[in-house]
């Protein structure tokens, strides 16, 4: 059984893309509207830090340490994006990062000092 750099067996690797085949990906993507680029990386970040904040049903694994990233990550998103998306996608995506902010915090068995959390050097105090 052979295995290439990952450890995979050879017939486990993935598929050769030629430029040719990926090119419809590409001009499909140029054609999304930024917020909706915006959500969904944001949708991304939002669940990845609700699992690791523990938030996940069918795996109660906790890791602080990258949810604090990930969070981190959000929240920088959210605030630079802000200005420049209407109300109505603005206000789910901050309202689901301070729901991760608190679930952090909650998890935590030495909370930060209010302000320290993570994020909160972009949007200010949780509580």
């Amino acid at each position: 059984m052979a295995l290439d750099a990952f450890g995979r067996t050879v017939d486990e690797a993935p598929p050769v893309f030629d430029q040719h085949s990926v090119e419809p990906e590409i001009r499909d993507i140029a054609e999304v509207p930024a917020v909706e680029v915006i959500n969904t990386v944001a949708v991304h970040l939002l669940s990845a830090a609700a699992v690791q904040c523990g938030l996940a049903d069918d795996d109660p694994r906790v890791d602080l340490d990258e949810a604090r990233k990930l969070i981190d990550a959000l929240a920088g998103l959210v605030t630079a994006a802000a200005p420049h998306l209407a109300d109505v996608h603005a206000r789910p995506l901050r309202d689901g990062l301070r729901s991760v902010q608190l679930a952090f915090r909650e998890a935590s068995a030495i909370p930060d000092p209010i302000g320290q959390g993570p994020g909160e050097k972009y949007t200010g105090p949780v509580n």
